[in-house]
C-alpha cells in the first residue's frame, strides 16, 4: 500500500461514513435553526464531529502506509494510532462539549418555543436512513473480519489493531442512538410544550459522545504505548520456537504491534550447547523465515541466544509475566 493510494475496506468504510456525515450535518443544522431544537443542533454538532473524525481517519490511513526509512526503520504504522487518537479527541471536543452547552443552556435558560417540528421529524428520519447505510458498511467489515479471525464481534473490537473500522462502527452506532434521542426530545417538546425535554436529550447525546470518545481514546492509547500482538498469534509463535530442534527452551518472548498488520517479535532462546556459531546463525535465519510464512503480520524477528539459567533474565521475565509464562 503506497502513501498516495491507500486502499482496502477500511478506506471505503471511512470515505462512505465521511460523505454521509457531512450531508447529515448540513441537514441537521438547517433543521435545528428552523425548529429551534437544541437536540437537533446537538446532533448537527455530533455529525460535524464525525465528519472531522473521518478526515482524521483518512489522514491516518494515508500517512501510516509510508514505507520505512532511515529515520523510522520500523515504518510509520503507529501514526495511524496517533491520528485516530486525535479523532477521539475531536468527538469529545466538537460533539460532546457543544451538546452539553446546548443542553444546559436549554434546561436552565429561558423556555424556547418550538417551530415547524415536522421539518425536524423529516430530517431525523432521512438522517437515520443515511446513517444506516454507513453503519451497514461498518458492520459488514467488522462482522467479516471477526468471522475470519473466528471471534465474536466484542472480542474482535477489543483486540483489533486497525482503529478505523472500530471508530466508524462506534460513531455510526452512536449516531443512530443519538438520532433516536433527538427524535424523543423533539417529540416530547412538541407534545408537552416544554423545552426541558429538548435540553435533556442534548445532555444525553453529550454523555453518549463522551462514552464513545473515551472508548476510542483508550484503544488508541494502548496501541500507541505498544500493545502485544494477538494472544493467539503470540502463543503460536512461542510454540513454533519451542518445537525447533535447535532450541532447548524459550526463555523470553516479547511482541509489539508496529501498526495495523505489523508485528515485531523479540525472542530470547536457549540454544543447544552443542551447536556452533554458524549453526545458530542458520537456525535464526530459518526460524525468522518460518515465522514470516506462518504469520503474514510478522514484520521483524529478532532472536537472541541466552542461557536459561541467567538469574537476572529469569527475574525480569518473572516480574513481567509471573510464572504463567513458564
Amino acid at each position: 500500500m503506497s502513501e498516495e493510494e491507500p486502499t482496502g475496506e477500511s478506506t471505503v468504510t471511512v470515505v462512505l461514513a465521511g460523505a454521509v456525515n457531512l450531508a447529515i450535518a448540513v441537514m441537521k443544522a438547517v433543521a435545528g435553526i428552523i425548529t429551534g431544537s437544541g437536540a437537533m443542533l446537538s446532533e448537527a454538532a455530533h455529525s460535524v464531529a464525525d465528519t472531522i473524525t473521518e478526515i482524521l481517519l483518512l489522514t491516518a490511513l494515508r500517512r501510516s502506509a509510508r514505507p520505512a526509512d532511515r529515520v523510522h526503520p520500523f515504518g510509520y504504522g503507529k501514526e495511524r494510532y496517533f491520528w485516530s487518537l486525535l479523532a477521539a479527541v475531536s468527538i469529545f471536543a466538537s460533539g460532546a462539549m457543544f451538546s452539553f452547552y446546548e443542553g444546559f443552556s436549554t434546561v436552565f435558560g429561558e423556555p424556547e418555543e418550538q417551530t415547524n417540528p415536522l421539518v425536524g421529524y423529516i430530517v431525523l428520519v432521512l438522517a437515520f436512513l443515511m446513517e444506516g447505510v454507513s453503519w451497514t458498511q461498518a458492520m459488514r467489515q467488522v462482522r467479516g473480519e471477526a468471522r475470519e479471525q473466528n471471534r465474536s464481534i466484542p472480542q474482535y473490537l477489543r483486540l483489533v489493531d486497525d482503529p478505523a473500522p472500530k471508530a466508524v462502527f462506534f460513531e455510526d452506532s452512536a449516531a443512530l442512538v443519538g438520532l433516536v434521542l433527538a427524535f424523543l426530545g423533539l417529540f416530547l417538546h412538541h407534545l408537552t410544550g416544554s423545552s426541558l425535554w429538548d435540553g435533556l436529550a442534548s445532555i444525553t447525546i453529550g454523555v453518549l459522545l463522551v462514552f464513545v470518545a473515551y472508548n476510542l481514546g483508550r484503544t488508541n492509547l494502548g496501541l500507541l504505548i505498544g500493545r502485544q500482538a494477538d494472544p493467539v498469534v503470540v502463543r503460536g509463535i512461542r510454540e513454533a520456537l519451542a518445537r525447533a530442534p535447535e532450541i532447548e527452551a524459550v526463555v523470553d518472548l516479547q511482541t509489539m504491534l508496529l501498526g495495523t498488520d505489523q508485528i515485531l517479535v523479540c525472542a530470547r532462546v536457549d540454544f543447544d550447547d552443542s551447536l556452533g556459531a554458524a549453526d545458530v546463525e542458520r537456525a535464526c535465519v530459518r526460524l525468522a523465515s518460518e515465522l514470516h510464512q506462518a504469520y503474514s503480520d510478522v514484520e521483524e524477528v529478532f532472536i537472541e541466544p541466552v542461557p536459561r539459567t541467567d538469574p537476572e533474565l529469569r527475574a525480569a521475565v518473572l516480574a513481567r509475566y509471573g510464572r504463567a509464562f513458564q
